[in-house]
């Protein structure tokens, strides 16, 4: 069966190279190692243990549903982790195992990562992080949107709507690590992925946003 087919858990093989033998369905399931014991250890998907998942398919029918699997792990591990942000130089980094199954000695070659997070950009679950010039920061960061800034602001508005904060001021740092925001999913967000969400809700007449970057706060209508 092929990647494309919604029960396949494999992938063909890049032409020229070797045969791999499919794996049995008592093939193990890899988890990341459980760091402090504070929280579940992620569990990656069974195609993340076949050598195949790690080439760049040809077959234009696979290539998609191998995007689409890369796409679907890459948020996963994100949002176990609350990962934001991802870096596509991954080598020493706490996501490396991502990108390179140590096991199975394979790793997704940066030509095809890039290629996961600009299939990822035209879902609209991915973004490159861009510096001060409006560049892209460090070449190869993204921001990772396992909920789009969309879905962050509709959580902050229930929020307010929930904790009767309308026409009340808060800084962007007391919505995001503030005591009245803990236990929600929004707290400990990113500070850029925060304002982008603002953003959301500032177009809509929903918030405003004022004072100086360092130090803004937002009123909520």
């Amino acid at each position: 069966m092929s990647l494309a087919s919604a029960s396949s858990s494999t992938l063909a093989p890049a032409p020229g190279s070797a045969t791999t033998p499919t794996p049995s369905t008592s093939t193990p399931t890899t988890t990341t190692t459980l760091p402090n014991n504070s929280q579940p250890a992620f569990e990656f998907p069974r195609e993340y243990n076949f050598p195949p998942f790690f080439t760049r398919q040809t077959n234009l029918t696979t290539l998609h549903a191998q995007l689409e699997k890369w796409s679907s792990l890459v948020l996963a591990y994100c949002r176990h982790h609350r990962l934001f942000r991802l870096s596509l130089s991954y080598e020493g980094t706490a996501h490396e195992e991502l990108f390179r199954n140590r096991r199975l000695g394979r790793s997704l070659r940066l030509a095809d990562a890039r290629e996961v997070l600009d299939f990822m950009r035209r879902e609209g679950r991915a973004e490159p992080v861009l510096g001060n010039s409006g560049s892209k920061e460090g070449g190869d960061v993204y921001w990772i949107y396992w909920k789009t800034p969309e879905e962050w602001a509709a959580l902050v508005e229930a929020w307010v709507e929930d904790t009767a904060q309308k026409n009340s001021v808060l800084t962007l740092y007391e919505l995001t690590e503030g005591e009245g925001t803990r236990g929600t999913e929004f707290h400990g967000l990113d500070p850029e992925l925060l304002q982008k969400a603002l953003q959301v809700l500032v177009k809509r007449g929903k918030a405003q946003i004022f004072g100086q970057e360092d130090q803004q706060g937002v009123k909520f209508f």
